[in-house]
């Protein structure tokens, strides 16, 4: 059954005609390409500068980890200050710590200790670009149908974006040095951030202190744990499952694909993995579901580790492609369905941070993910561990 039609015909189309849309949304785009070049860049240069694998696997570690935990210390204050307020300082601090790290690896002999203060404090100052722009989802297209396929859309261009990312490091890697690369990102940062609060759409977004305390809303922050909302809480643990199931993934298709001695072809089975994720959002973006967001929010996650326990019984990595490429078409509609339900939970003014902590179950899950199957692809053959990952639960958050 089909709900409602909502006021503009729902398509990807109609979306990116709303006012103010393409270019709000172009400019997001540019400064999160910043995200798909900035780990690779970043991780090369460290070697190249220490000579140390052990160096950077732990300054990148520092990196991310202050890059994800205070994701949604970040995102409260945009929403207490608005992105024009609170977005600029941000990108700016994050773009100069980036420079300042291309320049202390441009050379080889940097100090460690150097890059890893810088490092972590760059990672404490990452603006949110994601969460913001799907806030200003939420005001450019307020209908219900119409917001599901600018999430769908917006998880599709992210997914290639971390595509794309790592393609424009190996070009700048044919002509120049990795610190490039970082310096690249530093610049797509700074300017799409700037780009971004400079739209008409960014007007008037975000909640003063004193109109969030005075509105007497539980879900403000002031007045609640925003994990303490039912639906954003379930939102997390969602997302933090599906994080947990790809963080899995990458170690286990290298453990599977060199036991069939095709080590070559974890490239392929990532590419499929991206490309299932694509297609797959963009379908479930594309259908106007009758049941809520709340309903549907186990369902592609329940789907997605399912699949995963069928791929550690394929018998060679070309159906293991294909049986991943299937468990790729519901990772971006869990994404998108989770996102849509922590928006649909809280209030207008913390909206942001409501998405940053989706962000943050990703991520924590992918680590949690990584390091649980690190421990055990020795000790277990992949078909066990696929199935592990699969039905492995995240840890109820703590509220």
């Amino acid at each position: 059954m089909l709900s409602p039609a909502p006021s503009r015909a729902p398509s990807y189309a109609a979306v990116l005609r709303t006012r103010h849309a393409s270019r709000t949304f172009g400019s997001a785009l540019l400064g999160r390409l910043s995200y798909g070049m900035v780990s690779l860049s970043l991780t090369l240069a460290m070697k190249d500068t220490t000579g140390s694998y052990s160096v950077a696997g732990v300054v990148m570690a520092l990196f991310g980890a202050t890059s994800v935990f205070l994701s949604p210390a970040r995102a409260a204050l945009i929403d207490r200050y608005g992105p024009r307020r609170a977005l600029p300082p941000m990108a700016g601090g994050y773009a100069a710590l980036l420079a300042a790290l291309a320049y202390a690896t441009w050379r080889p002999g940097a100090s460690s200790l150097l890059l890893g203060v810088l490092a972590v404090t760059a990672g404490g100052c990452t603006p949110p670009l994601g969460p913001v722009m799907r806030t200003l989802w939420s005001s450019l297209v307020p209908e219900r149908e119409l917001l599901q396929r600018a999430y769908s859309l917006d998880g599709v261009a992210e997914e290639l974006l971390f595509v794309t990312g790592p393609l424009m490091v190996g070009l700048v890697m044919r002509f120049s040095v990795p610190a490039a690369g970082v310096a690249i990102s530093a610049a797509l940062v700074l300017v799409g951030a700037l780009a971004l609060v400079s739209s008409p759409a960014v007007r008037g977004i975000g909640a003063t202190p004193s109109t969030q305390e005075s509105s007497g809303s539980q879900e403000t922050p002031h007045k609640q744990w925003l994990l303490g909302i039912v639906g954003l809480r379930h939102a997390a643990m969602v997302a933090a499952a599906v994080g947990l199931c790809l963080g899995a993934l990458d170690l286990l298709v290298v453990a599977f694909t060199e036991q069939h001695h095709q080590g070559a072809a974890v490239a392929w089975v990532l590419a499929a993995l991206s490309a299932g994720s694509a297609v797959g959002g963009l379908a479930y973006g594309a259908v106007s579901w009758r049941a809520s967001n709340r309903v549907r929010l186990p369902v592609p996650a329940v789907g997605l580790g399912l699949t995963m326990a069928v791929a550690g019984l394929s018998p060679d990595v070309y159906v293991l492609v294909a049986v991943v490429a299937a468990a790729g078409a519901f990772v971006a509609p869990a994404l998108t369905t989770a996102y849509l339900v922590a928006d649909g939970s809280v209030g207008e003014g913390s909206r942001t941070q409501a998405g940053a902590w989706v962000n943050t179950a990703v991520n924590a899950g992918s680590s949690v993910g990584a390091a649980a199957v690190g421990l055990l692809v020795d000790r277990l053959p992949p078909a066990a561990c696929f199935a592990v990952a699969a039905v492995r639960r995240p840890p109820r958050p703590v509220v």
